[in-house]
C-alpha cells in the first residue's frame, strides 16, 4: 500500500539499550522522520533518555505508543527473543515496522510475520544495516559488473572482545556476515555446516566457524567470535579474475582491489598442465562516506511512501534466519552439513525444507 505523506512522517522507537540511542539520534536528524515517543520498560534508560530530548514522550507501556494515531511506524531494537512479539503488535495496530537484525527467531516467526504484514498492506524491513555500507553497496556493484569474474568463495572474519548477550555469538554477529553474502552473491543458502565453542556458560557460544554454500555454487567461509584481541570486521572475495578484500575496521582503504589469481591452461597432450600465477596492481577506489543507518532509515521511509520493497526487505531477513537455523541445526548434530533445498524468490519466498546431509 502506497502511504502519500507530504510531511514527516510520524514514528516511535520501541527499546533504548545497545542500538536504539543510534536509531534515535538518526531519526531525530531525519527530514523525512518525526520521533513522537520511545517505549522503554528500564526506569534507568528511560531518565538517560528524558534527560537527553526533554520534550519527547516517554512511555513504559506499548500501547500508549501503538494507540497513537500520529504514530505510523516504529522502530524496533530489542533483543532478539522479543521481536517476533512486538512486531506482530505493531502490525496488530496498523504500523509499518522496521525490527532489528535478526527478523525472528524460527522461520515459522519470520514467516508470521511476513504473512501478517501483507495481509495488513504494510512494511515490514529486517535491519539490516550492512547493506546500506557504501563499500558493501561498491562491492556488489563489483560483483555485478562482472569485474571481479565468477566468484568462487568469500571468507569472513568478525572479531571482537564482545557484549555477552544470551543467544550466543552466532545469532549476534553471524547475521551481518549472512546479509552481506545475500547482498552480494544474490543467491539462497543450501547448506550450512557449523561448529562453535562454548567457554564460560554450556550452551552459549562465544566462539562460531560457519561454512555456507549458496545455490550459485559459491561457498563462504564465516568466523565470528567474542574472545578476541582486538576489533577485526574483514571480508575477502575470490573471483576469477579479480580478489577484493573489505576491511570495515581500516583507517582507510576500506576496500581494496587486487588484480591477482591464478591461471591454468588445459593441457594439449598428456601431463602438460600449465599454472601460473598473476600479480597485478593493487587499487583502492574512492568511496563517499555516508553514515549506513540514516541510509537504513530513508529506505524504510521510502518504501513505505512508494510501496517499492527496500533494500533490506523481509524476505532477505527471511533467508537470513533459515541460514541462522541451518547453523542451530548443524551444531546441534554434532556439525554435519544440514542441507536446505531452496529456490529463487517467485512471489511465495524461498522454500524451507530442511535435512542433515
Amino acid at each position: 500500500m502506497i502511504t502519500r505523506i507530504n510531511r514527516p512522517m510520524g514514528c516511535g522507537v520501541i527499546g533504548y539499550g545497545y542500538w536504539g540511542p543510534n536509531i534515535v539520534r538518526n531519526v531525530l536528524e531525519s527530514s523525512e522522520l518525526r520521533l513522537l515517543g520511545l517505549c522503554e520498560t528500564d526506569h534507568r534508560r528511560a531518565k538517560e533518555f528524558e534527560r537527553r530530548y526533554p520534550g519527547i514522550p516517554v512511555t513504559a507501556q506499548l500501547d500508549e505508543l501503538l494507540l497513537d494515531p500520529r504514530v505510523e511506524a516504529v522502530m524496533i531494537a530489542t533483543p532478539p527473543a522479543t521481536h517476533h512479539a512486538l512486531a506482530q503488535r505493531a502490525l496488530d495496530a496498523g504500523k509499518h515496522v522496521l525490527v532489528e537484525k535478526p527478523l525472528a527467531m524460527s522461520v515459522v516467526e519470520a514467516e508470521d510475520l511476513i504473512a501478517q504484514a501483507q495481509s495488513a498492506e504494510r512494511v515490514l524491513m529486517p535491519g539490516h544495516t550492512f547493506l546500506y555500507s557504501p563499500p558493501v553497496d561498491k562491492i556488489r556493484e563489483l560483483i555485478n559488473s562482472g569485474q571481479l569474474g565468477e566468484i568462487y568463495f568469500v571468507t569472513s572474519c568478525r572479531m571482537n572482545l564482545g557484549l555477552y548477550q544470551d543467544g550466543g555469538v552466532i545469532l549476534d554477529l553471524a547475521p551481518h556476515d549472512l546479509s552481506i553474502l545475500l547482498y552480494w552473491l544474490d543467491s539462497p543458502v543450501v547448506q550450512v555446516s557449523a561448529a562453535a565453542q562454548s567457554v564460560f556458560q554450556s550452551g552459549i557460544h562465544e566462539t562460531a566457524f560457519l561454512t555456507v554454500d549458496f545455490a550459485n555454487e559459491a561457498t563462504a567461509n564465516v568466523q565470528v567470535s567474542w574472545l578476541a584481541p582486538r576489533k577485526v570486521r574483514q571480508m575477502v572475495v575470490v573471483g576469477s579474475r579479480q580478489m577484493v578484500q573489505y576491511d570495515d575496521a581500516a583507517a582507510d582503504d576500506v576496500v581494496r582491489i587486487y588484480d591477482r589469481g591464478m591461471e591454468f591452461e588445459s593441457p594439449s597432450s598428456f601431463g602438460e598442465y600449465k599454472l601460473t600465477y598473476r600479480s597485478g596492481d593493487m587499487v583502492a577506489p574512492r568511496i563517499a562516506a555516508a553514515e549506513p543507518l540514516a541510509l537504513e532509515l530513508a529506505d524504510f521511509a521510502r518504501a513505505i511512501r512508494t510501496g517499492e520493497p527496500p533494500r533490506s526487505d523481509a524476505q532477505l531477513g527471511l533467508e537470513v534466519v533459515r541460514a541462522l537455523e541451518a547453523a542451530h541445526a548443524s551444531l546441534d548434530s554434532g556439525g554435519m552439513p544440514v542441507q536446505r533445498e531452496a529456490e529463487y524468490p517467485t512471489g511465495d519466498g524461498f522454500s524451507d525444507e530442511l535435512s542433515v546431509a
